[in-house]
């Protein structure tokens, strides 16, 4: 399997699960269809579905393009109600939390996190890429899992960096406070990798780092010393091998 990151900003996100057959699962629908039709050499004949996080714009804002090109929809209600209203489509799918849902061979159970509107993690299972955790958009994640293989795991901002900017001047105390209190801080990725048995994962992936408030070398560098396993940032064009045994 291969994971690609599109995009993971504030600006949009959306990633890429493809099989060694083909088949192709959506995380996130932030960033233009056009985008996901170049990624897969213009054909979506794979796509098993799209599954998105919350209602946010950067998390949802394509949605109605991926629905209206017959691509199956996995979104939470409050997403639903946002982008759809009261009007149901054959293929866009409420689902709800750990409840699981198969889409193609991909089975999926959302949990819920902390954040200002209902926002989805995923367990996504498939027997190229074993148990993959996404989390994002959090203050924090309240759960533990056994017998992970792949993490893709927000690491928005450093307090740190963004204290000291508020000190100089330099940083929006609004914004400060909205970030500190919805998004996933560099210590709490951590403590959440620490928190989890870590011995059959694989990959790391740090996602959605803030542009201003985060420092990508140090991230990488401090993860990979804290777990001893392979750790990526999610950067456009990021397109690596995803599967249950590392090479």
């Amino acid at each position: 399997m291969r994971f690609i990151t599109l995009s993971s900003s504030s600006t949009g996100n959306g990633y890429l699960l493809l099989t060694s057959d083909g088949e192709v699962l959506i995380i996130e629908a932030g960033v233009r269809l056009s985008q996901v039709k170049k990624a897969l050499d213009f054909d979506l004949s794979g796509i098993a579905g799209c599954i998105v996080s919350h209602q946010h714009n950067d998390h949802s804002r394509y949605i109605t393009e991926y629905q209206a090109m017959g691509i199956k929809c996995f979104v939470n209600e409050q997403t639903k109600l946002s982008r759809f209203g009261a009007y149901n489509y054959y293929n866009v799918n409420v689902i709800r939390e750990r409840q699981q849902k198969a889409i193609g061979e991909f089975n999926i159970k959302p949990f819920l996190l902390e954040h200002d509107v209902q926002n989805f993690g995923f367990l996504i299972h498939h027997h190229e890429s074993g148990l993959i955790c996404f989390l994002t958009d959090t203050a924090y994640c309240p759960f533990t899992f056994k017998n992970l293989n792949n993490i893709l795991i927000e690491a928005n901002y450093s307090n740190d960096i963004i204290d000291k900017k508020l000190l100089d001047g330099t940083a929006n105390k609004f914004i400060r406070d909205r970030v500190l209190t919805y998004h996933m801080e560099f210590e709490t990725t951590k403590a959440f990798l620490q928190a989890n048995d870590l011995r059959q994962v694989n990959n790391i992936v740090l996602l959605h780092l803030s542009m201003d408030n985060s420092n990508k070398g140090l991230f990488k560098k401090e993860i990979t010393e804290l777990t001893g396993k392979q750790v990526f940032i999610a950067e456009p064009g990021l397109d690596i091998e995803f599967n249950k045994t590392g090479i």
